[in-house]
């Protein structure tokens, strides 16, 4: 029972959004007759000058707070899983093997494989159930062309696919015991789109090394890095290493030092024939997980070319999963989006238990950033002693010196001879 009056007292005491607390004001313009469910794209600058998490985002109608929700297609809706190979052996002088899938829908598989400087075709059938695995899916291509320095792939992109029971036949160079375990994740119920944060088209050479820098304000996500290569050379592989560091600190206090991130990666791109196998494959953009800094971030893009000529990429380009505001709108009405009130947490509608994001809405758009011209600082609500501090510790200071003052002549006084 006691935790009843807590948490009423919390509430009243949670900062409550107003208009002349933000710092910042868009107005999001409607499609024409829009009389339901609107989305409009959330852009980095909106990023930038919000909460982290877009925590303080605040929608109004007419001058009052309106419910929404954020909208994101997610690129990878779960954690890879791993399937166990069946009835590993070889027919016909090829090796073959069979999986049980877990329910949902899936289309890349990552066959794992050992071995080095190979090619093979794998043929996928399919089945709902084990003694019924007869329905082709199709014949892909899987390589290792380390040797000639251009790069590995052991990926399946079948198309899309719910298939309970898999079974694969592989003509080429690799036994049953090569081929260890598939990976997998299962595919998004949407495919995601992207925007661009930031792009280098100006790109620099250290030594055998591509690089291009960025530097991001703080919040702003970032969740892949694409390339884009010139028209030649048509055939390459080129390891990626991506570094993430935050500025000094400026009171150089090592405490608050950041130590950098880094992921590595690899670009490829095969077009060829190779011992009457075609190779048609493209991986020109890097995943990058969890990028959201609480800081302005320097990024780092380094490409190694090795023994081989640079790439003249013509571009490298940060991008961020589109998030969309949605939220249902009425012709008349005028709505501005609010941000920029660090005091808010993120608000709780019933409108996301309800709303059909992702599914169908209109394209709304923001309009231009500005500064609201209501603009007023937060009153300052804390205690005093938080306030101020260092009087605090002045007044500490001076009832330690009072004591010891009144300790030392109590002292004296007991040391006198009587």
């Amino acid at each position: 029972m006691k935790l009843i009056p807590a948490l009423l007292l919390a509430a009243l005491a949670a900062p409550t959004p107003q208009i002349r607390y933000f710092r910042y004001q868009r107005p999001v313009q409607l499609p024409p007759a829009a009389s339901a469910q609107v989305c409009a794209v959330i852009d980095g600058a909106t990023f930038a000058h919000a909460s982290p998490g877009l925590a303080d985002l605040r929608l109004f109608r007419d001058n009052n707070e309106f419910p929404y929700l954020i909208h994101q297609a997610h690129p990878n809706p779960a954690s890879p899983q791993t399937v166990a190979l069946l009835n590993s052996g070889t027919r016909a002088g090829h090796t073959v093997f069979d999986a049980a899938m877990p329910g949902g829908s899936y289309s890349d598989l990552d066959l794992v494989v050992t071995g080095r400087d190979f090619i093979a075709t794998v043929t996928v059938y399919g089945g709902q159930r084990a003694n019924a695995v007869n329905t082709r899916i199709g014949a892909f291509t899987i390589f290792d062309l380390s040797g000639q320095k251009l790069g590995r792939s052991t990926v399946l992109h079948l198309p899309q696919s719910n298939f309970v029971f898999l079974h694969f036949d592989v003509d080429g160079p690799l036994a049953p015991a090569q081929f260890q375990r598939i990976a997998y994740r299962g595919s998004a119920a949407e495919p995601p789109r992207y925007l661009d944060v930031a792009q280098q088209v100006h790109l620099r050479q250290n030594g055998r090394n591509t690089v291009s820098t960025f530097t991001l304000p703080a919040n702003v996500p970032v969740d892949r890095v694409v390339f884009a290569p010139p028209a030649a050379p048509v055939n390459f592989s080129r390891d990626v290493e991506i570094v993430v560091a935050a500025p000094p600190a400026p009171s150089g206090d090592p405490a608050r030092q950041f130590a950098p991130a880094s992921w590595n990666g690899n670009i490829l791109r095969i077009h060829r024939v190779e011992a009457s196998h075609r190779l048609d494959e493209e991986q020109l953009a890097i995943d990058v997980p969890f990028a959201v800094f609480s800081f302005p971030s320097h990024w780092t893009i380094t490409v190694d070319n090795g023994d081989d000529a640079p790439i003249a990429f013509t571009a490298v380009t940060l991008q961020m999963v589109e998030r969309d505001l949605c939220f249902e709108a009425a012709p008349s009405a005028s709505y501005q989006l609010y941000y920029g009130d660090p005091a808010l947490s993120a608000p709780r509608y019933d409108y996301a238990a309800w709303s059909s994001a992702g599914i169908s809405g209109a394209a709304a758009t923001l309009g231009p950033e500005k500064a609201n011209p209501a603009w007023q600082p937060r009153p300052d609500t804390r205690p005093f002693t938080e306030k101020h501090p260092l009087l605090l510790w002045i007044a500490l200071l001076v009832v330690v010196a009072l004591l010891a003052w009144i300790a030392n002549r109590s002292s004296k006084r007991i040391a006198q001879p009587r």
